[in-house]
C-alpha cells in the first residue's frame, strides 16, 4: 500500500538527532520557552525573511493570538468583519469567530482555489478591516494585486501559511513575510512538521511581536506580573528543539515535492481528472496535490482497491458544518462544488519514484 504520507518514514530521518537533541534537553532542564524556543524563533524568523517570529502552541492558536493582538493594539474592533476564503479548512474561520470579529466567505478563483483581489472588492463594506489570506495546498495567493487592494483600503493583511512553508514569490519573499502578520502550522503533517502540535506567527512590527509574546504567556511580559487578560499558548521547547532540526532540510523537501508534483501535471493524462495549476515557480510548495473528479467516491475506492491511499481536503465546506450552521444559507456555489470534488494524491519528501510511477498509472487507467 501507498500512504497517502508516511510520517514514520519522514520522521526516521532525524531519529538520531532527535535522540541526540532530547538528551541535551534533559540534562539542560528547561523545558518551557528557554533557549530552544528562542532559537528557533530567531531562525524562523530568518528563514521567513521576517524581523519576528514567536513560538505558539498551533496554527489556530496563531491566528487567533495575530487577531487578538491587533484588538489589544487598537486596529480591530469586535464585530469587524474579516475577509475569508470560502474553501479554506474551517481553522481560518474559527479563529476569527473566536476573537469576536465577523468572517466575510469570499469565493475563491477556480482555477488556483485562492483568493483574488478582485473577488475580495465585491464584498468590503465599511466594516470590513482585515482580509485573511490562506495560502491553500502550498500555493502563494496573489498578494501583489491583494496587498494593493489592502493598501487602498487601509485593511489588515493576514496570512494564514499553515501549508506554506517556504513558497516564494518572484521577488523572492516567502510566505509569513507577505502581509502584516502571518500564523504557521506546524502540525507533524505539515511540510515542516513537528512530533505534536506546534505553530508560530511572524511579523515586521515590534508591536505586534511583544503583544503576542505576552499573550501567549498568560499576558505576562514579567514573572507574576500579568498586563493582559493572556492565554497559555507557548511553543513547546521540545518540539521547537526538533523543529529547528528539520528546518535545514525544508526548501530541499519542498523541492522533491515540486518534482513530483511536475510529474503528476506532465504525465497523468486523463479526461476525468481536473489538474491543479501550478505556474512552474517557487510559488507552491505542494504541501498537497489536488485535483479534482467528479465522481470522487469511486476513484478513491479505485486508488484504494490498487493500493493507493488519498485524502479530501476538505469535505465538507467550512460554512456547511454543523458548528457554523448559521452561515449555511450563503450561497456559494464555486466552494460546494470543490468540496465534493477535490482528491488529494500522496505527495512527500519520502515517496518513491516507482510509487510515484504506480499513481500515475493508476490515475490514467480510470475510466
Amino acid at each position: 500500500m501507498i500512504k497517502f504520507l508516511d510520517l514514520s518514514a519522514v520522521n526516521a530521518r532525524y531519529e538520531a538527532a532527535f535522540q541526540r537533541k532530547f538528551q541535551e534537553f534533559l540534562r539542560q532542564g528547561q523545558y518551557i520557552l528557554g533557549n530552544e524556543v528562542s532559537d528557533f524563533e530567531n531562525d524562523f524568523a530568518a528563514y521567513c525573511g521576517s524581523k519576528h517570529a514567536i513560538g505558539v502552541s498551533n496554527g489556530l492558536d496563531a491566528l487567533i493570538l495575530i487577531l487578538k493582538a491587533y484588538i489589544t493594539l487598537g486596529k480591530l474592533e469586535p464585530e469587524d468583519e474579516v475577509i475569508v476564503p470560502a474553501n479554506t479548512y474551517i481553522a481560518s474561520v474559527l479563529a476569527i469567530i473566536h476573537a469576536n470579529l465577523k468572517p466575510v466567505f469570499v469565493e475563491p478563483d477556480i482555477k488556483t482555489y485562492n483568493l483574488s483581489a478582485a473577488e475580495i472588492e465585491k464584498h468590503l463594506s465599511p466594516k470590513t478591516k482585515a482580509i485573511l489570506v490562506v495560502h491553500l495546498y502550498g500555493q502563494l495567493a496573489p498578494m501583489q494585486s491583494i496587498n494593493t487592494l489592502a493598501h487602498k483600503n487601509n485593511l489588515l493583511i493576514i496570512e494564514d501559511a499553515a501549508q506554506a512553508h517556504g513558497a516564494t514569490n518572484s521577488l523572492g519573499n516567502r510566505a509569513g513575510n507577505l502581509g502584516h502578520a502571518a500564523a504557521f502550522s506546524f502540525y507533524p503533517g505539515k511540510n515542516l512538521g513537528a512530533l505534536g502540535d506546534a505553530g508560530a506567527v511572524t511579523t515586521n512590527n515590534m508591536a505586534v511581536a511583544q503583544t503576542i509574546r505576552t499573550l501567549r504567556n498568560y499576558g505576562s511580559d514579567k514573572k507574576y506580573v500579568n498586563r493582559l487578560l493572556g492565554v497559555n499558548n507557548r511553543l513547546d521547547a521540545l518540539q521547537a528543539a526538533f523543529l529547528n532540526i528539520k528546518l535545514a532540510d525544508l526548501d530541499a523537501d519542498n523541492a522533491i515535492r515540486r518534482q513530483i508534483a511536475m510529474r503528476y501535471l506532465s504525465e497523468i493524462k486523463n479526461s476525468k481528472i481536473v489538474l491543479p495549476y501550478y505556474n512552474n515557480t517557487a510559488n507552491h510548495v505542494f504541501h498537497l496535490f489536488v485535483l479534482r473528479v467528479e465522481n470522487r467516491a469511486e476513484f478513491i475506492n479505485y486508488l484504494q482497491e490498487n493500493g493507493v491511499e488519498t485524502g479530501i481536503h476538505y469535505p465538507i465546506a467550512p460554512h456547511k458544518q454543523d458548528a457554523l450552521k448559521s452561515y449555511a444559507h450563503v450561497h456559494l456555489p464555486i466552494t460546494e462544488m470543490l468540496h465534493t470534488q477535490v482528491v488529494s494524491l500522496p505527495i512527500s519528501p519520502v515517496l518513491t519514484q516507482a510509487e510515484v510511477t504506480k499513481v500515475i498509472s493508476l490515475v490514467n487507467n480510470y475510466k
